[in-house]
Order: structure tokens, then C-alpha cells, then sequence
């Protein structure tokens, strides 16, 4: 395509030629085009040196109740569901279900509410289970977290599809899959813009939904109040009926098994405990206060939707969702009727998307946890220029677009798989967390009380754990403990690798002991003129040190200064507030001073360089970049560990750093050793 220059054709505005001096740096420099259409899909770089920034991405508590309390909430569109359906023609035990329900969200959100207070790190069942109980018992939760929160995932987007298509004609049933396909890829690009954004973004689809849900329950309740007593009276008649026929029993088997089938509506309350990273100051109020506000929004649409199942005299309808069929019976007599029915459950339906940002906000916030501890490859816990987790928003994406084609979206199947991994964490908390005022009761004043509170919550999540397991393991429960137990296994096998290769490290820590002193005469002034070695670095150990050995050793005599390079790399373990950055930034600097100091013990002319990100292979380049320009007569050099027998999943358990920073300055023209360091003993 031949473009017409407006100079030739003589066009005299300069707002035109402007604009065409831009468009022609485009197309000359496609590169430019994908950065702009980057900032326009993800958004462009955030800076640390923003002093508002965390103030800028921390969640208040309604924003906090909306992006982390909306999965609890909208796990009523779905478990009520489950546990009516379970109740066959039993349907007045929905009042005993209905009232347990709420009794136990309460329990829950009150045991949770203390693991707020007492880890306000957050980090929810992982964190609890490994401090209280162990880390090989915290791996299990962990895990067992990371399935529940793909799950969660894909859950509530197989929810949605199936609230949105149940008013739709049954011919356009086949599309489904591919709209929640569709809607888990549109939550991914969301995700990766930042945890604030995304929230506001879907805060007025939860109000929306609090909205046509209190007209719908509300109305639904008070247009029959009249029939409160003689429901009373229809009770007592089925019970006694009951008991004579299957006897109490019987009935107490009918009620324990819907109530743990149920299951699913308790599915996001631990979802608060664990993004407390993201809250606004002070995180622990914050919140409390949002588990609050899940608390009393659940437990009250929970029972209220229990209660109106029963007096509309709600029953199963095929490619319909209970809440749709309620919702048409209560709007049937309301001009619009039919509309306002489908606002109403595509409000709850949109809900299903905000809920489902729990997975990708607590999701990777649990693999950048064990990712610090050494379960699961240390990439998980970096972050991007926006200050997410790229890595770990993808992977929970893509698992929950595998578990939807595995289960082709069957909502009844996912909820089974769900249920099994949240009870199964919700078990290890409560009882890590009763180990814990144990051990601690004379620390704590009030332990007795809050240990019946988890005694009690593990009491209730074990027995519906145990049903569920039991009742269905053969409809999909056993897909979940495959799962769960295959991430289990890879957990151990990344920790045992990087206890490995970190006793193979430690080896070269013998070479601290024997630190030479220096007096203030041996300090020798640096001068750019002369050769100059520039060693990358990280913390001060014994293999950076090795790596300076290896230096001298492979190039003696070649080099008069020493410049060490560090980047303070801020990840999910210390972009936590300004003064854990600030502790990082100190830590580094005195890290790498201490290099400088052997350097100079050696007789060199030493000085260090050092900056601050999120990624370590662009702030590296940057800072050698201008090195070099300072330094002329410059060599840089990194220590990267090599193995024995190479296998492929070493790339993914070690990020190769030196490689990366290699290629970027061997691309300008800036000359890099990489020199080997063997780790394995």
C-alpha cells in the first residue's frame, strides 16, 4: 500500500501533518502499535514511586464485600438449588435446611473472623493449616485451595451460562459452553489490568443483583405472610407423617444429606480471609467488616430463597434454574412480568461473573504463597507492571476453561467437584485453628470461647466433607481428589527439587566465614577509564561470591574495577505496604555493599549499582545499560546454576535470569559472560 505524503500534496495544516507524522512512526515501527494496543487492553505501567499507589489499588470494604464477599453471595444462585433438589418430596425439611444454612454461614464467617485477627497477613487456609498444623499438612490445604479456587472459577461462569440461557429458546443451548468459554477469557484480560479495576468494573452488577433480589424475595415473602402459621401447621403434619413412615432416622438421613449437598452455598466464605493483601488499611477491620457485610447478605438470601421455594410451591423445570422459576412465579401477576423475572436472574447470572473473580484474585495470591515457600515454581510469585500475577490469572484461567469442557458445563457435576475441596480446607483450618488456642489458651484470655466456635466448624464442614465424598464419588467426586492429589504430588516434587539444588548452594556459604578485613587506606577511588568486570548479583551468599571468585580466577588480572549490580525485586511476598518495599530496598543495598566491601579487600576499586521493580530482567537492563555508557571498557558478568542431566521442567522451576539479561544487552552490543555454577552436591 502506497501512502500519500501530505507535505507532497501540499496540505498545509499542521495538525494534519502532526497526525500523519504519528501515524507514519506506526506503521514504520509495528512494535509501537502492539504497546498501544497493550496499554489499551491491560494498561500501562504503575510506578513505585507513586506515594498513593497502594492506596490507589487497596479495596475498601464494599468494594472488598464486592470483589471477594460477591462469591459467597452468589454461590446462592446454586446451593439452596442443590440442597432443595436433594429433598426430593420431603420439600417442608427446606426449613430445617434454611435455618441451618444461615446458623452455619454465621459459624463459618465467625471462625474465619478470627483467622482474620490472628493472620492478618491473610492467606486464609493455607497459611492457618502450615503455622498450626505443619507444612506438610499446610501443602495439602493449599492445594486443596488452588482446585477449589479453578473451580470456583469455573462454577460460577457455568451458573451464569446456565441463569442467562434458561430464559433463552432451548435451540440456542448448544452455545452455551462457548459463551462461558468466552466470558472465563473476558475475566482473564480483566484480571491482568489490576484487582481495583476489574472490581469496579462489575460493582454495579452486585448492586444490581442486591437490588432485583430484595424486591424479589421481599415481595415473595410479605405477598404471603398470611400462610407463615398454617406453614407451621404443615410442618408438624409432614414430620409426624414422616416419622411414622421412615421414622427419625430417616428423616435426620434426608436432612444431613441435603444440607451437606448444599454445600456449594458456603463455597466463597473464605475467599475474604484470603485476599487481606488487598484491603485498605487497617486490613484487619477492613476485613472483618467485609466478612460482616458476606455474613448477613448470605445467610439471609440463603434462608429467604429456602422459605419462598416452599410457599410458591417452587419444583425442578427442565434447562431451568430454581431462582427462575421462582423468580417467573412471583412476577407472573406484575405487567412486564417476564421481564422483570429475566432482570432479576440476569442480574444473579452477571453476579455468577463477579463471583468468579474470587479464583482469579485469591487463586494466585495462594500460589504466590506456597510459591515463596518452595511448593510450586517461584515465577507464580512475581508480579507485572501492573502489580498482578500474570502468570498465576492465566494458569487459573486456563484450568477452569479444561474443567468446563470436561464437565461440558454441568453445573450439577462442578458444584459436586467444588463442595469436596472447600470442606476439605474449611476441615484443616477450623482444626488447625483449634490446635492453635490450645497451644496458646494462656496467652489467650477468651480461648475456650473461641475454640467451641472451631470445634464446632470442623464438626459441621467434616460431616458435610465426609457425605459428600460418600454420596458423590461416583458422580465426579473422585475427579477432584485425582486432582487434588496429583497437585499434591507435584507440590512435593518442586519442594524437593529446591531443597536440592538450595543444599547444593549452601555449599558455597562456607566462603562467608572467611571474610577478609579492610581498612579506610585500602579503599581505592573507581575510574571509568580503566576495564571494568560489572557482576549481577541478588542477595549476598555464598553464591555470589563463588561467582566473584570465578571471575578473578577465569580472567586474572584483566580487571581494575568491580561494579555489582542488585535489583530489589518486589513480589507478592513484599508488595504488601511502603515499609515492606523500603525493608526490601535496605536489605539489597546492604547486600550488595557487602560485595563492594570484598571486592575492596581484594585490592579493587569497587561500587554497586542498584534499582527497583517488578521485573528483574528489564530493570537489570536498564541499569547495565547505563553502566555501560559510563563504563566503556566494561564486561558484565552472572552466575547461573546448571544441572547435571538438563530436563525440561528446570525452565520452569528456575527463571534464567542470566540467559534472558544476556540476549537483551548481547542485542545492544553490551558484552556478557555467563559463568556456570554447579549446584547439585
Amino acid at each position: 500500500m502506497r501512502l500519500i505524503d501530505p507535505e507532497k500534496a501540499k496540505i498545509p495544516s499542521s495538525k494534519i501533518r502532526t497526525t500523519w507524522n504519528k501515524f507514519k512512526q506506526y506503521f514504520e515501527d509495528p512494535l509501537l502499535i502492539l504497546s498501544k494496543i497493550h496499554d489499551a487492553i491491560i494498561g500501562s505501567r504503575r510506578s513505585l514511586e507513586d506515594p498513593r499507589l497502594f492506596q490507589k489499588i487497596a479495596l475498601i470494604p464494599l468494594l472488598a464485600w464486592i470483589g471477594l464477599g460477591a462469591d459467597g453471595v452468589s454461590s446462592s444462585s446454586y446451593g439452596p438449588q442443590e440442597a432443595f433438589k436433594a429433598l426430593g418430596d420431603h420439600i417442608y425439611l427446606c426449613l430445617i435446611i434454611g435455618l441451618g444454612t444461615a446458623v452455619t454461614v454465621f459459624i463459618i464467617s465467625y471462625a474465619y473472623s478470627r483467622i482474620i485477627e490472628h493472620f492478618p497477613s491473610g492467606g486464609g487456609g493455607y497459611i492457618v493449616v502450615s503455622h498450626t498444623i505443619g507444612s506438610r499438612a499446610g501443602v495439602i490445604a493449599g492445594s486443596a485451595l488452588l482446585v477449589d479456587y479453578m473451580l470456583t472459577i469455573a462454577v460460577s461462569i457455568a451458573a451464569c451460562a446456565d441463569g442467562v440461557f434458561s430464559f433463552l429458546p432451548q435451540e440456542l443451548y448448544k452455545f452455551k459452553l462457548l459463551f462461558a468459554i468466552s466470558l472465563v477469557i473476558f475475566l482473564i484480560i480483566l484480571n491482568l489490568r489490576g484487582v481495583k479495576e476489574s472490581v469496579l468494573v462489575l460493582a454495579p452488577i452486585f448492586m444490581l443483583f442486591l437490588v432485583t433480589h430484595i424486591v424479589l424475595l421481599g415481595y415473595g415473602l410479605l405477598s404471603h405472610s398470611s400462610e407463615f402459621v398454617p406453614i407451621l401447621g404443615i410442618f408438624q403434619n409432614n414430620i409426624k407423617t414422616d416419622i411414622a413412615s421412615i421414622g427419625i432416622l430417616g428423616i435426620l438421613a434426608i436432612v444431613l444429606r441435603a444440607y451437606s449437598l448444599g454445600g456449594g452455598t458456603y463455597t466463597g466464605i473464605e475467599a475474604v480471609a484470603n485476599g487481606l493483601p488487598v484491603m485498605r488499611e487497617p486490613k484487619v477491620q477492613t476485613g472483618k467488616r467485609t466478612m460482616l457485610y458476606m455474613a448477613v447478605s448470605l445467610a439471609t438470601i440463603s434462608a429467604a430463597l429456602f422459605l419462598c421455594y416452599f410457599i410458591w410451591h417452587v419444583h425442578p423445570v427442565e434447562a431451568k434454574t430454581l431462582n427462575a422459576v421462582l423468580a417467573s412465579a412471583v412476577f407472573s401477576g406484575f405487567k412486564y412480568g417476564e421481564l422483570i423475572a429475566f432482570i432479576t436472574i440476569l442480574s444473579e447470572a452477571i453476579l455468577l461473573i463477579v463471583g468468579a473473580q474470587t479464583g482469579f484474585i485469591d487463586g494466585p495470591r495462594v500460589m504466590a504463597n506456597m510459591a515463596i515457600d518452595s511448593w510450586l515454581p517461584r515465577r507464580f510469585a512475581a508480579l507485572s507492571e501492573r502489580f498482578v500475577m500474570n502468570d498465576g490469572i492465566l494458569l487459573m484461567g486456563g484450568a477452569a476453561i479444561i474443567l468446563l469442557l470436561f464437565t461440558q458445563g454441568s453445573i450439577s457435576a462442578l458444584v459436586v467437584m467444588y463442595a469436596i475441596n472447600v470442606f476439605l480446607n474449611f476441615s484443616l483450618a477450623e482444626s488447625g485453628m483449634t490446635r492453635f488456642f490450645i497451644t496458646n489458651r494462656h496467652k489467650e484470655p477468651l480461648w475456650k470461647k473461641h475454640i467451641s466456635i472451631h470445634i464446632t466448624g470442623f464438626i459441621l464442614c467434616s460431616t458435610i466433607l465426609v457425605i459428600t465424598v460418600f454420596e458423590k464419588f461416583r458422580e465426579g467426586g473422585w475427579v477432584t481428589l485425582l486432582i487434588t492429589s496429583a497437585v499434591i504430588g507435584v507440590c512435593f516434587l518442586i519442594h524437593r527439587h529446591y531443597e536440592t539444588v538450595a543444599r547444593g548452594i549452601h555449599k558455597f556459604d562456607d566462603l562467608l566465614m572467611n571474610i577478609p578485613s579492610i581498612s579506610s587506606d585500602e579503599i581505592r577511588p573507581i575510574d571509568p577509564t580503566k576495564k571494568t568486570a560489572v557482576q549481577l548479583v541478588s542477595s549476598f551468599n555464598g553464591f555470589g561470591l563463588r561467582t566473584f571468585f570465578s571471575i578473578i580466577q577465569n580472567f586474572p588480572n584483566q580487571y581494575e574495577n568491580f561494579i555489582f549490580v542488585s535489583i530489589a525485586v518486589v513480589d507478592s511476598g513484599s508488595f504488601k505496604g511502603a515499609a515492606e518495599i523500603k525493608a526490601l530496598q535496605d536489605s539489597i543495598k546492604e547486600s550488595v555493599q557487602n560485595y563492594v566491601y570484598i571486592a575492596r579487600s581484594f585490592g579493587f576499586a569497587a561500587d554497586y549499582r542498584m534499582n527497583t521493580g517488578t521485573d528483574v530482567v528489564d530493570e537489570a537492563v536498564e541499569v547495565c545499560s547505563a553502566i555501560a555508557k559510563e563504563f566503556p571498557d566494561s564486561t558484565f558478568f552472572a552466575g547461573q546454576i546448571i544441572f547435571r542431566y538438563e530436563h525440561p521442567f528446570h525452565r520452569v522451576l528456575h527463571n534464567e535470569t542470566a540467559f534472558a539479561v544476556q540476549r537483551r544487552l548481547h542485542y545492544s552490543g553490551i558484552t556478557t559472560v555467563i559463568l556456570p555454577i554447579q549446584a547439585e552436591k
